[in-house]
C-alpha cells in the first residue's frame, strides 16, 4: 500500500498535473467570485478541454475548479452582498457587516483559512472512508449492480429541489433521451439520422443542459446593474483570532463532512447548520449578524468540508449525491473510469493520485487565496456583458475541438434551449443529467441479471447485498414521504 501511495505521489507531483491544479483553483476562484457563475458552470465549462488530458490530470483540474469555486462564492458574498453560489449565502450574514466596518480583507482571510481546513478533513475523510466502502461494494454480480442503480435513481428525489413531481418527470426525460441508439443487442431505438445511431454524447448534453440555460438566464433577466465592490480595508488577520474561532472551524468541518456525504444534503444546509451550531454555542452570540468572525469560520468550514466527503458516495459506488458530483460522474465516464467497486478494483493507482491531488490542491487553494486576495474586488465587478459572449464561445468551441462533428454543437445548442426552458418551468436538470448518465448502466444490467437468471425476478433478491440495498430504497423512499408530507403540512400552516 505504502508503495502504492509513494509512487501514486511521484505521479502526481509532474508539471501537468501541478499546472492543471493550479490553473483549476485560479480559475474556480474567479468564476466562483463572479455572481450568476456557479461551480457547476466552472466545471461544465472546462469539460471539453480536458478530452486531450490525461484522465488522472483532467479529474484534478474538474476538482480543483471546483474547490475554487466553492471559496470563490465567499468573495462576491462579502464584498458585494451577492453569493457567486447558494452555499456561500450564509457568509453574507456576518461578511457584509464586517466589510462595512473596513475589514472586508480579513473575513476574506477568514474564509480562506477556514475554507482550507475544511476542505482538508474532508479530504481526510474520503481517504480513510471511500476505499472501505467500495470493498465491501466489490462484491455485486449484474442483480447487485442493478439494485445499486435503482438506489442511486432514488437519489433523484434528494436533488429535485422544491417539487418531487418535476424531478420525477425531469428523470423520466433523462432516461427517454438515454434509450436514443444502439442497445446491447444491437438494435437501435429512436435513431433518426445516422449520428444518432451511436447515442448521444454525454458532453454536450451535460454542457447544453447546465451551461447555456444560465448564459441565457444572465442575458435574458439582466437588471443592467451590478453591486459596488467593498475595499479591503484591514486585511490582518491573527493568530488569536484563528484560536479563537478554532472550535467552530473544527466542528463546522466535520458538519460539512457528514452532511456532504449523505446524498441531497449539500454544502448549502451544511452552512446554515453549521453557523447555527457556532451561534448557539459561542460566548459571543449576540455579535452574530452584526460582524462575527466566528459566523464565517462557521458556515464556510462547512461548505468547504463537503467538497471531499461529497466524493465517497460517487468513488466508493457510483452514486452522485449533488449535482456538481452528478456533473463529475459524467467527466470520470467520458475519461473511461467508471466511478463504483470496480474503479477501486481497476484504477487503483489513478484513485491514489486522485486523492494526492486533492491534498495537494487544499494547499495550493490557500496560497492562490493569500496572492490574489488584493484583486478579489476587481473579479466581482466583472460586468456580465463581457461574460456572455465569452462563456457562449467557450462552449461551442469547446464541443467541437472534442470530436469535430457540427451535430454535438447541434445537441449543445437545443439542449442549451431544452435546460432555459426547463428553468423556465421550474424543472430540475439534475435529475436528468444522472438518469441521462445512469441510464444505460440501469438498463444493460437489468437485461443482463435477467438473461442470466432467465427472466426469474427472484435473482434481484438472493443476495444480503440486493437485500442491502433494498432496504435503503425503502428507507430513502419513506424518508421522502416524510418530507413531503412535511412540506405539504408547512404549505397549509402558511395559507
Amino acid at each position: 500500500m505504502w508503495n502504492d501511495i509513494l509512487i501514486a505521489v511521484s505521479s502526481v507531483a509532474t508539471f501537468a498535473n501541478v499546472l492543471a491544479m493550479c490553473a483549476g483553483i485560479l480559475a474556480g476562484v474567479v468564476i466562483g467570485a463572479i455572481p450568476g457563475m456557479t461551480g457547476t458552470m466552472a466545471v461544465t465549462l472546462a469539460l471539453p478541454f480536458t478530452f486531450y488530458m490525461q484522465p488522472v490530470t483532467s479529474i484534478l483540474l474538474l476538482v480543483a475548479l471546483y474547490k475554487g469555486s466553492t471559496y470563490g462564492a465567499s468573495i462576491s458574498a462579502i464584498l458585494i452582498k451577492t453569493p457567486g453560489t447558494a452555499s456561500a449565502a450564509c457568509t453574507i450574514l456576518d461578511g457584509w457587516p464586517l466589510a462595512q466596518q473596513g475589514k472586508a480583507g480579513k473575513a476574506l482571510n477568514m474564509a480562506l483559512v477556514s475554507s482550507c481546513i475544511g476542505d482538508f478533513i474532508s479530504n481526510i475523510s474520503l481517504i480513510f472512508l471511500a476505499a472501505p466502502l467500495a470493498l465491501l461494494a466489490l462484491r455485486v454480480g449484474p442483480a447487485e449492480y442493478f439494485m445499486l442503480m435503482a438506489f442511486a435513481l432514488c437519489m433523484v428525489a434528494s436533488i429535485s429541489g422544491n417539487s418531487l413531481l418535476m424531478g420525477i418527470i425531469s428523470a423520466c426525460l433523462g432516461l427517454l433521451l438515454a434509450t436514443v441508439g444502439e442497445d446491447i443487442y444491437g438494435s437501435f431505438r429512436f435513431a433518426m439520422t445516422e449520428d444518432m445511431k451511436g447515442g448521444l454524447s454525454i458532453a454536450p448534453v451535460l454542457i447544453g443542459l447546465f451551461a447555456l440555460p444560465e448564459l441565457i438566464r444572465l442575458i435574458v433577466f439582466r437588471d443592467g446593474q451590478q453591486g459596488m465592490a467593498m475595499k479591503l480595508g484591514d486585511n490582518h488577520l491573527t493568530l488569536a483570532e484563528v484560536r479563537r474561532v478554532f472550535k467552530s472551524i473544527i466542528r463546522g468541518s466535520f458538519i460539512g463532512v457528514v452532511l456532504g456525504a449523505i446524498p441531497g444534503i449539500g454544502p448549502s444546509a451544511a452552512a446554515f447548520f453549521s453557523y447555527g451550531e457556532a451561534r448557539r454555542s459561542s460566548p459571543n452570540r449576540d455579535n452574530f449578524g452584526k460582524g462575527e468572525l466566528e459566523g464565517i469560520a462557521a458556515s464556510e468550514s462547512a461548505n468547504n468540508g463537503c467538497c471531499g466527503s461529497t466524493m465517497i458516495p460517487l468513488l466508493a459506488l457510483g452514486v452522485p449525491g449533488d449535482v456538481i458530483t452528478g456533473v463529475m460522474l459524467g467527466a470520470f465516464m467520458i475519461q473511461g473510469l467508471t466511478p463504483g467497486p470496480l474503479l477501486f478494483q481497476n484504477n487503483l493507482n489513478e484513485v491514489y493520485m486522485l486523492f494526492i491531488g486533492m491534498m495537494f490542491s487544499s494547499v495550493l487553494l490557500f496560497i492562490a487565496g493569500k496572492l490574489t486576495v488584493r484583486y478579489f474586488s476587481r473579479i466581482a465587478a466583472i460586468p456580465q456583458v463581457i461574460l456572455g459572449p465569452v462563456v457562449l464561445m467557450l462552449c461551442i468551441y469547446g464541443i467541437y475541438a472534442i470530436s469535430s462533428n457540427t451535430f454535438d454543437v447541434t445537441v449543445l445548442l437545443i439542449m442549451g434551449g431544452v435546460g432555459f426552458v426547463m428553468m423556465l418551468l421550474e424543472i430540475p436538470a439534475a435529475p436528468f443529467l444522472i438518469a441521462f448518465i445512469l441510464g444505460p448502466m440501469f438498463e444493460d444490467n437489468l437485461r443482463r441479471a435477467l438473461a442470466i437468471s432467465r427472466g426469474d425476478l427472484s435473482i434481484f433478491f438472493q443476495s444480503p447485498i440486493s437485500w442491502l440495498f433494498v432496504c435503503l430504497i425503502v428507507f430513502f423512499l419513506a424518508l421522502t414521504v416524510r418530507w413531503e408530507l412535511q412540506k405539504l403540512r408547512q404549505k397549509r400552516a402558511e395559507s
